[in-house]
């Protein structure tokens, strides 16, 4: 009963802040303001201030309503396939930051995670933290060995108030999937179970140090790229501890291009050769390498922090990511047709070659340029928002490799504007094809080729035979759907079961004041029968009502007009 009323209490916290930025037509629409309360009219902004803010007001909505919500926005920010780029734009300057807890809550949280005092694990703790999130909290430390480390703990509760606010955040999401046009390829349920599965596992710093230490074996061999070392003694599922990676923040190296000691073209090589090699080698890539997660060490060297978010490539996907390059650098449109629908889940039946020749018109702006001369970025953006117009899911996989590509070449142009990133990765796309294509191999995509020919010769012969003898026996059949006579017939069984809910009602209401009118004659008080006939007429209305609003019957509003 107290949660329920936090609850509510909670989502009316959550409603004012969101008509107060401007988004309350969503909350009429789906009736919460009915149940919470009705709001002052003067409260919204313009028609036209909403459509000229709608992404910084987003933002805005997102940081003011707390931790859950900023980080919701923050794994929105890597998404762009699920919002358009002005919104991705807006939330990647989302700010996480909050008041810092006091030296002595920390020692508590390293007590209880470890499951000793501090004093007995550190030498040391700097009680100013490096950093205050709305997750953890970061501070250095020195080990009785000397080793100098940062510790990062979470903060206590965060965990049972992201499990509340995600449990709300249910409810409003099947509210507006009754009220919002576009939700078809990404419901607002689908999002929040995302975001909760993310969340929780961005909780779990263990999963993290799984993280870690498994780029720091994957880069072991490669001297220009630094990883954190885990202390695994000193780090539990809310308690992780880091070596601590000494150099300058790369946004401060793009920020001043005269930086004493640091060869920007090397760098800017380093940082290719890294992306590159986590891309194609390890299938295993960070997936959020925004300058502020970047350390430059002494001689040129990148360190990597923050592991939270990484990406994981299968051998399948690395060489669809070659081919759709190969596709893109040949100008075939065609080819990148079928690699996109290939990859993606059509929500829906489309037209290829309708989508095809949207592609050639994307691939003929950029006619007349060299692959380097190429925004990679700003082309898988403008393929991603393409194959989300067609309704074609896209593998989060791939988005997030689109967001962290165009990062990483954003950084690369800024350090070296003359390096040609199309023939760096040439030697890797012919490894990938040499691999995928040689007979030599037993994971060669040749071979695995032939042996799926030699299935579809031998089973194509009997499957034709079983046509043929289905027509000749007549059992051959062939059934026609028609998503309009879908459509048609649900409403129709829709409107025959509100029709007899209503006849149903209003028989009990009719019967109820009858019963009451004969006893008010007597001067009797009203007979049971009649109370509960109109309890039942007010129940079968309700739940018609409810089924009616939250079957999505009702004429949906469009995000697309609202936030233009």
């Amino acid at each position: 009963m107290i949660q329920a009323v936090q609850d509510l209490k909670r989502l009316r916290e959550i409603s004012s802040v969101v008509v107060r930025h401007g988004f309350g037509e969503l909350w009429d629409r789906a009736k919460i303001w009915d149940v919470l309360g009705r709001r002052e009219d003067g409260e919204r902004p313009s028609r036209e201030e909403i459509r000229a803010t709608s992404a910084r007001r987003f933002r805005e909505t997102l940081a003011d309503l707390g931790p859950t919500f900023i980080k919701l926005g923050q794994i929105l920010s890597s998404r762009p396939d699920i919002l358009p780029p002005d919104f991705i734009a807006e939330l990647s300057h989302l700010q996480d930051r909050a008041a810092p807890m006091p030296v002595e809550t920390v020692f508590q949280l390293i007590e209880k995670g470890l499951g000793r005092p501090a004093s007995q694990l550190f030498a040391s703790i700097d009680p100013e933290p490096m950093a205050s999130a709305s997750i953890a909290q970061v501070h250095r430390a020195r080990l009785k060995g000397g080793e100098e480390v940062v510790v990062k703990v979470q903060r206590p509760g965060i965990e049972e108030q992201i499990r509340s606010d995600t449990d709300l955040l249910f409810y409003l999401a099947r509210f507006l999937e009754g009220v919002i046009e576009e939700t078809g390829i990404y419901t607002p349920t689908g999002i929040v179970t995302e975001f909760r599965n993310a969340m929780l596992l961005e909780l779990d710093f263990e999963n993290e140090g799984a993280n870690i230490e498994e780029f720091a074996r994957n880069h072991a061999d490669r001297p220009y790229v630094a990883i954190p070392k885990l202390y695994r003694e000193l780090s539990s599922r809310t308690v992780i501890t880091l070596e601590e990676l000494k150099g300058v923040k790369l946004k401060s190296v793009l920020e001043s291009p005269n930086s004493a000691g640091i060869d920007r073209k090397q760098l800017a090589c380093n940082v290719l050769e890294a992306s590159f090699r986590q891309l194609f080698v390890d299938g295993l890539f960070h997936g959020d390498p925004h300058p502020g997660n970047v350390i430059v060490l002494e001689g040129n060297r990148i360190g990597l922090l923050d592991f939270g978010l990484v990406g994981r490539m299968s051998k399948q996907m690395q060489e669809t990511i070659v081919l759709l390059l190969l596709a893109v650098s040949l100008r075939d449109p065609d080819t990148v047709a079928r690699l996109l629908y290939k990859v993606g889940v059509p929500d829906q039946r489309i037209n290829l070659q309708q989508f095809r020749n949207e592609i050639h018109d994307i691939l003929d702006r950029y006619l007349g340029l060299k692959l380097s001369e190429v925004d990679a970025g700003v082309l898988m953006s403008e393929l991603v928002d393409l194959a989300m117009k067609y309704r074609i899911k896209i593998p989060k996989e791939y988005a997030v490799l689109s967001k962290a590509a165009a990062t990483t070449e954003g950084i690369i142009r800024q350090l070296d504007p003359e390096l040609d990133i199309s023939q760096a990765a040439l030697p890797y796309a012919k490894q990938l094809l040499f691999e995928r294509y040689n007979p030599g191999s037993m994971s060669g995509g040749l071979l695995r080729l032939l042996l799926q020919l030699q299935g579809f010769l031998q089973d194509t012969p009997q499957q034709l035979s079983q046509i043929l003898m289905d027509l000749e026996g007549g059992k051959f059949s062939v059934t026609i759907r028609n998503d309009d006579l879908s459509r048609l017939n649900a409403s129709l069984k829709a409107l025959g079961l509100l029709l007899f809910a209503g006849m149903i009602s209003s028989g009990l209401i009719v019967g109820a004041f009858s019963l009451a009118g004969r006893a008010s004659e007597g001067g009797t008080s009203w007979p049971i029968p009649a109370l509960i006939g109109l309890a039942l007429s007010a129940m079968l209305f309700g739940a018609a009502l409810t089924w009616t609003l939250l079957s999505g019957r009702l004429k949906k509003i469009s995000l697309r007009r609202l936030l233009k």
